[in-house]
């Protein structure tokens, strides 16, 4: 792919790794300690992993560690492949959807609305799988991702954003980060209201409760349907940047303000559960660039976001909340 004129210097980890796939690996020796599995052995929730939309994260590749954490708390981990049908989905217990793509031209190359991933009768069929009592765990990161997600995160009341969202309380900060200046790395923390009172922040015991999640760029959205519950929460100070083309960004790229607008939220849907999260690398743990620059669960700051995961899961699969 072409290089991106302009990238964030702090951020731009993030950009950079995304935008350029070879640079981006999994972390194959990251293993943090699972101390009280979920699961006795291999008996846990059959864990499904989209890989059937063109998706950036698969479990050879990039959500590598993803899958290895499922697996070490006991959940039977294996691919999805295949169109997204009632017999299809019939093999799974949890749906993991990690940035789909429409198709896999350049994302530089994607017009503008984002085409959706998924089609109006795969979307129908999640939606039913869902009432039905599954459990889905939708993440889609920031443009163009978002936006090929957009229709399947509406399907459940939710509005994606095809845009990236930084700190910038300033007006100076807005165009220091349109001219490629720095970024604050994005914390979620109980003090400031960004990472709310969740089962998933609580955990099962004292030593799952969390106080700092970590994320890696993403964008902001907006769910308002009855029911849904905040996780993380963006700050006050956060904008969304949102290029006609991604990565290409101006002194006149438009920009919005986000603060308190979601990077992570649940919802009970008829009998099933829904998690929407806007951030992918948070989930991962990879390293990016020759100096091999660790992003995700093994980077500095991030040292919970394992357990972070585990709890999503939990929820999602009815361990937390039952």
């Amino acid at each position: 792919m072409p290089a991106p004129r302009h990238l964030l210097s702090v951020a731009g980890l993030a950009l950079l790794a995304t935008t350029v796939p070879a640079q981006q690996v999994p972390d194959r020796d990251f293993r943090p300690p699972v101390p009280h599995p979920a699961y006795d052995g291999d008996k846990g929730p059959r864990l499904c992993l989209d890989e059937g939309h063109h998706n950036f994260h698969t479990l050879d590749n990039r959500f590598w560690a993803f899958g290895e954490l499922a697996r070490r708390d006991g959940y039977r981990v294996q691919p999805l492949r295949a169109t997204f049908t009632d017999d299809a989905l019939a093999a799974c217990d949890l749906l993991v959807i990690s940035n789909a793509q429409p198709n896999d031209g350049p994302w530089n190359k994607y017009p503008r609305p984002t085409p959706s991933a998924f089609t109006t009768a795969e979307t129908a069929a999640v939606e039913r799988w869902v009432d039905s009592g599954g459990g889905l765990l939708l993440i889609a990161d920031h443009m163009p991702l978002a936006g090929a997600a957009a229709r399947l995160a509406a399907a459940f009341g939710a509005k994606f954003t095809d845009g990236f969202a930084y700190a910038g309380a300033s007006e100076a900060e807005i165009e220091s980060v349109r001219g490629g200046g720095s970024a604050r790395p994005t914390l979620f923390v109980p003090g400031d209201g960004s990472l709310p009172s969740h089962p998933i922040v609580d955990g099962r015991r004292a030593t799952e409760r969390l106080t700092q999640v970590r994320s890696f760029t993403g964008q902001a959205f907006r769910w308002d349907a009855e029911g849904v519950r905040p996780v993380l929460v963006l700050p006050n100070d956060y904008i969304s940047l949102e290029p006609k083309i991604a990565w290409q960004f101006e002194k006149d790229t438009p920009v919005r303000r986000v603060g308190g607008w979601l990077q992570g939220a649940t919802r009970r849907v008829g009998a099933g559960r829904v998690g929407l999260f806007g951030e992918a690398a948070m989930f991962s743990a990879q390293v990016a660039g020759p100096e091999k620059r660790p992003m995700g669960m093994n980077a500095p700051m991030a040292e919970q976001n394992p357990q972070f995961v585990l709890n999503v899961l939990h929820w999602l699969t009815g361990l937390l909340e039952p």
